[in-house]
Parts: C-alpha cells; sequence; structure tokens
C-alpha cells in the first residue's frame, strides 16, 4: 500500500475489463479523469463469464479486506450469451441462471460496505460479420448474434431496476454511432478507442447523475494535495507560482 489512501474504484469483469488499459481503452481513459481523486483497480479476466466470477467472488472481493471499494464497474455478459457447445463445454450460461448469478455478485458486493457504490454494464452488441469471418483455427465455432446479446443486456438492465443498481446500457449506447459495426471494435467483439469512449461518457453520466452521498464524479472529488507550491512553474507575473493540481487540457476529450 502507498499512501495517502484514495478511494477504490474497482473494474470487475471479462476481457471488456482486462483490455480496459488497451487500444485508448476506457479503464485507461477514467484512470486518466481521477488522476488525483481515485485509484482505479482492475480485475478482469479474459474469457470469464458469470458462472466463474461468482465461484471465486469472496477471493476478489473479500469480507473482512482492511479497505472496501468505494465504486465496483462490474461486466459479465457477453461470454454468457454465446450460444452452447455441444460439449456442454464453454462459456455459455443460459439466461435464467446468467440472471441470478448476476445477482448474487450484486448482493455481494452490497453486503461489503454501507457506503459501497455499484454500476454494471449491459452485454453489448458485436459485428456478427466480423466474428464470423475472423473467428480464429483454434476455436471451435463461435456463436455470437446480436439477438443473444440483446437478451442478455435487456436481462441485465431489468435485474439492475429491480435491485436499485445503476446500470450503463451498452447495447442501445455504442449503436447510437451510424457506423459502430466498424468504429468502436478491435476484432468485431473487444471495444477499440471509440467505442471506450462510449463507454466512458456514460459512465460518467451515471456518475454525475447519481445522487450519492459523498458524490464519486471526478468534478465533485476532491484533489489530492491541491494547494499552491512555491515550488510550481512562476508566472508571467515572475511573482506567484501556476497551480497545475487539476489542469486538464492535456485531455483529448474535456469530459463532463
Amino acid at each position: 500500500m502507498v499512501g495517502p489512501t484514495r478511494p477504490q474504484f474497482v473494474l470487475f469483469g471479462s476481457s471488456i475489463v482486462q483490455l480496459s488499459f488497451s487500444h485508448g481503452g476506457w479503464g485507461s481513459i477514467l484512470t486518466d479523469i481521477y488522476a488525483r481523486k481515485a485509484d482505479i483497480v482492475l480485475r478482469g479476466y479474459y474469457g470469464w463469464n458469470s458462472r466463474r466470477a461468482v465461484e471465486v467472488l469472496d477471493q476478489i472481493f473479500p469480507m473482512d479486506a482492511a479497505v472496501q471499494p468505494a465504486l465496483v464497474i462490474v461486466y459479465f455478459g457477453g461470454n454468457d450469451s454465446m450460444g452452447p457447445h455441444s460439449s456442454d463445454l464453454g462459456p455459455h450460461v443460459p439466461l435464467p441462471e446468467y440472471i441470478e448469478n448476476m445477482r448474487k455478485i450484486a448482493v455481494h458486493l452490497k453486503s461489503l460496505s454501507d457506503t459501497i457504490r455499484i454500476i454494471f454494464l449491459s452485454c453489448p452488441p458485436v459485428d456478427e460479420e466480423r466474428v464470423r469471418s475472423g473467428t480464429s483455427g483454434i476455436f471451435s465455432e463461435l456463436v455470437r448474434t446480436n439477438e443473444l446479446c440483446q437478451k442478455y443486456s435487456e436481462a441485465c438492465i431489468k435485474l439492475c431496476q429491480e435491485m436499485g443498481v445503476k446500470v450503463v446500457d451498452l447495447f442501445s449506447a455504442l449503436q447510437k454511432r451510424s457506423d459502430w459495426t466498424t468504429a468502436c471494435f478491435t476484432d468485431g467483439i473487444h471495444l477499440g478507442a471509440e467505442g471506450s469512449k462510449i463507454v466512458v461518457e456514460e459512465i460518467l453520466k451515471v456518475l454525475k447523475e447519481a445522487e450519492w452521498s459523498p458524490s464519486l464524479h471526478w468534478k465533485s472529488m476532491p484533489t489530492e494535495f491541491p494547494e499552491d507550491s512555491p515550488y510550481y512553474l512562476v508566472a508571467a507575473n515572475g511573482k506567484t507560482t501556476l497551480n497545475p493540481s487539476d489542469w486538464t487540457f492535456h485531455r483529448e476529450i474535456q469530459w463532463e
């Protein structure tokens, strides 16, 4: 551990989480936005489904941890929604079980502390044509369709509404771009930089609108070591220094 202690935001999920620091990913964008405000902790696992997540939930989020997260952003659904394999192996999880697994995740996270906040991300769409044409020879046939993605997305959203959990409808959000199939993905499934920008925009919207106390929106959170210092760069007047604690001009997008 290093100090001072900052609030922890944990990103928990499958490959869309694990890869969120790649290709200008949404995890790396959030880390930049929350620099000097919160620590972004990555707990992403390539290939996982909700069933696997539930198996080790206590290990990833132990009840007796000295510090509990301020926020957990959860994504499972893409692998669960894949069509079943004839061998009964593989990531497919039937829809009713997926719903119950996501419920178990939400219940466990809520039990960690009275102040923990949770955001679920629903299953995004896929570029079906690219998935079909780009399947590697090392895999059996991958059955990924937007019909299935939508069913799992809608189920996740409905569950969140029932449980009072904040949710981002990724299935709809990505498709607001007319060129989403070519712009939002690296391979038809995983998010590229443009897709990640949409994810960040939607997450920030939830954080800004949520009536949480304290607020976890970046503009409302205190900056670490915000005080002026004589060691900063000297201003043009030659008499004062410029405090860079909250500078954001380096960002490609000025996030709200």
